[in-house]
């Protein structure tokens, strides 16, 4: 794993505006210089690099749903913040096991050792444009004889063609609340391969769904019936929504993409489960609920919010380091886990976000900070395979 820099394409931000990145001059807060889709740096793997962090990933994968299944047997739910009036939708979607499309592993890696898990974006995992078709593009046009760790396009198409959905188009939402754009363009890019798998799809915005009090279901503007629901909005907001009652009672006579059982791995508790279920566990670091433990006397901790976005309302303890991030999340609880800092790449610190498509691996992509956490301040940029 190496960093290289490079001279970026001419006209290099009208032709990601093209493949579908059009929220990159929106994507980051105003003053900053560098821009949110960065080329002028990458990242290199060797293919045996590859194809370890793969095996990885997906036996994290097969961790984090066994430990979806021993929170549901143990009657965990709790830990996680999840709300009393979900827990029996929640433990009936994960025991049907609802279809499940997609999510993305937070990953700390420096090419040395094995990758430790940070989070898991199950539920509405963003950067997936850039990371299936923007950087795929660059490599063609600047390293056409490289390759890249980069299956998600063709293994989403599949997915979709794999799952068996009701009847009518299939819907996918966005929530005009996003300012950026971001959600209505990953929300479009997943339309067009479900549509390259053959589905009848239809685009709506949350906020434009509606209900028929009378027969009890969904309706689109058009009065269509909602059979088939692809989402960006996370399921611990829907739960907290008037109309809750009415998405938890049609769990069985729709189909959600992602599903509600999502909300087991989407969640932070979820780093210290599996540090119990599996100690010492190479690519896992010491994590708990209660408090920090031994790490506050030791290597330090980060302190993050259950359900908390973009690097938001984390605390850092570690010797040498105590910072917090701003943010309002913390309300269902924190997690302490064992501060490791991200490794440093010429004053730049990377994420490595893999890909799962149903449960396999599909690609990677990487943003990158000047700071130790990773927010929306960050840039994404691309890499290849070499030799």
């Amino acid at each position: 794993m190496r960093r290289l820099t490079s001279a970026p394409r001419d006209g290099w931000a009208a032709i990601i505006e093209s493949q579908g990145l059009a929220f990159h001059r929106s994507a980051h807060p105003g003053g900053l210089t560098r821009p949110y889709w960065d080329e002028s740096a990458h990242y290199v793997f060797t293919m045996d690099e590859v194809l370890s962090l793969e095996e990885q990933v997906e036996e994290l994968h097969r961790m984090c749903l066994a430990a979806a299944d021993h929170i549901v047997a143990s009657g965990r739910l709790a830990d996680l913040g999840i709300p009393p009036h979900c827990h029996a939708a929640v433990a009936e979607s994960w025991r049907r096991r609802d279809p499940h499309v997609f999510g993305r592993f937070d990953l700390r890696h420096d090419g040395t050792g094995p990758a430790k898990l940070l989070e898991y974006n199950a539920d509405t995992p963003t950067s997936l444009v850039e990371s299936s078709v923007v950087q795929w593009f660059w490599l063609k046009d600047v390293y056409p004889d490289d390759d890249q760790w980069n299956s998600i396009h063709e293994r989403l198409v599949d997915r979709w063609k794999t799952l068996t959905l009701p009847t009518g188009p299939a819907h996918f939402a966005w929530t005009s609340a996003d300012e950026t754009g971001e959600e209505a363009m990953t929300i479009g890019y997943l339309q067009e391969t479900a549509q390259q798998a053959g589905l009848v799809t239809a685009a709506i915005a949350m906020e434009d769904i509606g209900w028929d009090p009378l027969n009890h279901r969904f309706l689109d503007m058009e009065h269509r019936v909602i059979r088939t629901l692809c989402k960006l909005y996370p399921w611990e907001w829907i739960v907290g929504e008037p109309f809750a009652p009415q998405a938890l009672a049609q769990q069985v006579s729709m189909t959600w993409i992602e599903p509600l059982w999502k909300m087991l791995l989407s969640n932070k508790a979820l780093l210290a489960i599996l540090w119990e279920l599996y100690p010492g566990h190479p690519n896992l670091l010491p994590a708990y609920l209660d408090g920090p433990r031994e790490l506050a006397a030791g290597p330090g901790y980060v302190r993050k919010p259950l359900l908390g976005r973009e690097g938001a309302s984390m605390r850092i303890a570690a010797p040498g380091v105590e910072m917090e991030t701003a943010g309002a999340y913390g309300a269902e609880g924190f997690v302490y886990q064992e501060f490791a800092p991200l490794p440093e790449f010429d004053g730049w610190r990377p994420v490595l976000g893999a890909w799962m498509v149903d449960d396999e691996s599909a690609g990677l992509g990487i943003r990158e900070t000047s700071g130790l956490v990773t927010d929306d301040t960050s840039s994404f940029v691309p890499h290849r395979i070499h030799g």
